[in-house]
């Protein structure tokens, strides 16, 4: 008889600690942020906790909940298995829960399909745990790495004409017929030679201004910082004397809620 009362005592403790380890969580914001509101037992009206259609995400701990769009569990009503829910306006339930109880049995529910398989969130809120604000020291936003960005541009290119070899020529002579006529003795030679060399430079460049242009394709890089959203959060705050980091999805405020250990509670 004895035994038959310490297995049946021992039965209900299991029992009652399945109870109490059941809970929903709600969350004001998408992403499990915002405002936090977590119930172990059933709500028929949220209003008067202050978060009647408020909740834009959730998660379920233990057991299958019912949310329901209306108070005493009425209107469209979905059956949420154990998972993280971080957007309901994926189901059509944003800002739309007004009552939540848990589901007991294998009775005909309309069950949302399960929760995406993701990295867990780990700071969640937990049943029961106190939190503290602790004081926010620094943000530092992470995003991808820097990108580089390519484009083709159109170019003129000059292409200057060919020596002008008759030309040459005839400066040449025409130089030294001038340069002859100029001076005498040794100094004629010189002035001669002077004059063929000027005429023939003058007479290769007659017309060679008349080279012709053409178009060509360039490519031209540069390298810029990624535009895209911040990958996470890397986040540094104080409590209790000592120094924490932690990475969020979202930027916080001046302080962020912990738990007594410091860890994030958000």
């Amino acid at each position: 008889m004895k035994k038959i009362l310490i297995c049946t005592i021992a039965f209900v403790g299991l029992g009652a600690v399945a109870q109490a380890q059941a809970q929903v969580t709600l969350y004001e914001h998408e992403g499990l942020r915002g405002k936090v509101f977590t119930a172990d037992r059933a709500i028929n009206d949220l209003t008067s906790y202050g978060f009647n259609d408020s909740a834009s995400s959730l998660v379920v701990q233990g057991g299958r909940w019912e949310v329901c769009e209306h108070q005493n569990f009425k209107g469209q009503c979905t059956v949420l298995r154990p998972g993280q829910y971080p957007s309901l306006a994926a189901m059509g339930m944003n800002d739309s829960i007004s009552s939540i109880r848990r589901v007991k049995g294998n009775a005909n529910y309309v069950s949302a399909p399960p929760p995406p398989v993701e990295q867990p969130y780990p700071f969640y809120p937990k049943y029961g745990e106190r939190l503290y604000q602790a004081n926010v020291i620094a943000v530092r936003a992470v995003v991808g790495p820097p990108e580089q960005r390519c484009w083709v541009e159109q170019e003129q290119v000059a292409r200057g004409g060919d020596p002008n070899i008759a030309g040459a020529i005839i400066g040449g002579v025409l130089g030294g017929v001038l340069g002859h006529q100029i001076g005498s003795g040794r100094g004629n030679d010189v002035a001669t030679a002077v004059g063929a060399v000027g005429g023939a430079a003058v007479g290769a460049n007659v017309n060679r201004g008349s080279g012709t242009s053409y178009t060509q394709n360039v490519q031209r890089c540069a390298t810029v910082s990624s535009s895209a959203q911040p990958s996470y959060y890397d986040v540094t705050y104080q409590f209790q004397g000592q120094t924490h980091r932690a990475q969020l999805g979202f930027a916080p405020g001046p302080t962020i809620a912990v738990n007594g250990r410091g860890e994030p509670r958000v």
